[in-house]
């Protein structure tokens, strides 16, 4: 199928895809150094118009400078952040997500960590929030150490927005450090989904950086019950620091491509599996 068929579904389709196509586009004007608005539009396969408004809003963001006629890369940029980074699985992550704002109640307490499946999930959890008049007469508290989260749903005059304080990570949009976690043993979690980079079924969950693995164990403890978000490339895959063991664990919601086998033994543990 040729570019000019496909134009329709990137130029009209969802915010997740616009989103995959920005990181997309990230990465690949990173790896030319340069580019021209005309050769982004015969490979991305939108319009000029699309593709002169995707420039502006990553040079907005400092990730590339926009040059006449096109776009550099910003050697001052450091990592690229996470949203702008390409999004694998995101028709899974965003199941997921669905799935996640169908399970919060109107007038609950939730917690979200960073991640990009956490932070699809808090968009569906402020989507439904606005629809639904039941959200209206009720105080819904969202707790995250996600920035990126935070500032999604600050719009939603339906749900309340505690954030912890601590040092940004740009990579992940979380705040981490001691001053984190002074507010944590003071407040009570109804459910925090949680993001992992792996789930050992052996070993527990594990994220790639000590310090949002610790603040990740704090909200754990914090919370009454925790729902691990992980598609199913985050079985099999061994990261760096220790979230929590499996036993912390009261559910886990994944997508249909986990292994039966992986699914089995975790139900042995006693973590409820949703497949989104």
């Amino acid at each position: 199928m040729g570019l000019a068929s496909e134009r329709p579904n990137v130029e009209n389709g969802t915010a997740v895809e616009r989103e995959d196509r920005l990181s997309r586009l990230v990465d690949y004007i990173v790896a030319e150094g340069s580019v021209r608005i005309e050769e982004i539009t015969e490979k991305f396969g939108v319009s000029m118009p699309t593709t002169r408004r995707d420039l502006d809003a990553l040079a907005s963001q400092q990730l590339i400078v926009r040059t006449r006629g096109g776009a550099m890369a910003n050697s001052s940029s450091g990592d690229i952040p996470l949203r702008y980074r390409t999004s694998r699985q995101w028709r899974e992550k965003n199941a997921i997500a669905r799935q996640v704002a169908q399970m919060v109640d109107p007038g609950s307490v939730i917690a979200f960590n960073g991640g990009t499946t956490t932070t699809a999930a808090a968009f569906e959890v402020g989507v439904r929030a606005a629809a639904e008049d039941r959200f209206a007469g009720s105080q819904t508290t969202v707790v995250t150490n996600a920035v990126n989260i935070a500032n999604d749903l600050i719009v939603r005059p339906q749900l309340r927005i505690v954030v912890l304080g601590g040092v940004a990570r740009m990579r992940s949009y979380e705040l981490i450090g001691p001053l984190t976690s002074l507010i944590l043993p003071e407040i009570t979690v109804d459910t925090l989904f949680l993001g992992v980079t792996a789930v050992d079924l052996q070993n527990g969950l594990f994220t790639h950086d000590e310090g949002e693995a610790a603040v990740n164990a704090e909200l754990a403890r914090a919370a009454r019950r925790v729902i691990v978000l992980a598609d199913s490339t985050k079985f099999d895959v061994t990261s760096f620091a220790r979230i929590c063991e499996l036993d912390a664990v009261h559910g886990l919601i994944t997508d249909p491509g986990v292994q039966p086998e992986a699914v089995q033994e975790l139900g042995e543990k006693g973590v409820e599996i949703t497949i989104a």
